[in-house]
């Protein structure tokens, strides 16, 4: 039986509550729910990309590969997301923000969900995945 690893990449500070940013268990990674904050810096507190769906979207998208990278999965491994938005207006937008990320990163997208939920103040997507390696 293979261990279960913690993956937190190095562009990430260490998650608000008792959780990893991603766990590997054998073929398995599953990346928590990772929003648009900008890579970390030392001494500054998480902020937002920018104020705006595409800002957060784009950022979001990238800490969530930064996640699959560090645990050695690509998206072509990803076989589901979760797509958590704050705003049904947004449905449309974030689509094509998606399909321009996703384009030329996979040939067969992952499966999706997307709900809608409330976030912390000025956040507006949330993201998790899972990644089938092997």
């Amino acid at each position: 039986m293979s261990d279960k690893v913690a993956v937190t990449p190095a562009t990430h500070t260490a998650p608000p509550a008792r959780f990893s940013h991603g766990v590997r268990k054998g073929g398995i990674l599953q990346v928590a729910g990772q929003v648009g904050f900008l890579p970390a810096q030392e001494g500054r507190k998480p902020e937002p990309a920018g104020p705006g769906l595409r800002e957060q979207t784009l950022q979001t998208l990238a800490n969530v590969q930064a996640v699959l990278e560090e645990g050695g999965a690509t998206w072509e491994d990803a076989v589901m997301l979760r797509v958590y938005l704050t705003d049904t207006a947004h449905f449309a937008e974030f689509n094509a923000l998606y399909d321009e990320f996703l384009a030329g990163r996979v040939t067969v997208p992952p499966a999706r969900t997307t709900v809608y939920v409330g976030l912390p103040a000025g956040l507006l997507v949330e993201i998790d995945a899972l990644a089938v390696l092997g």
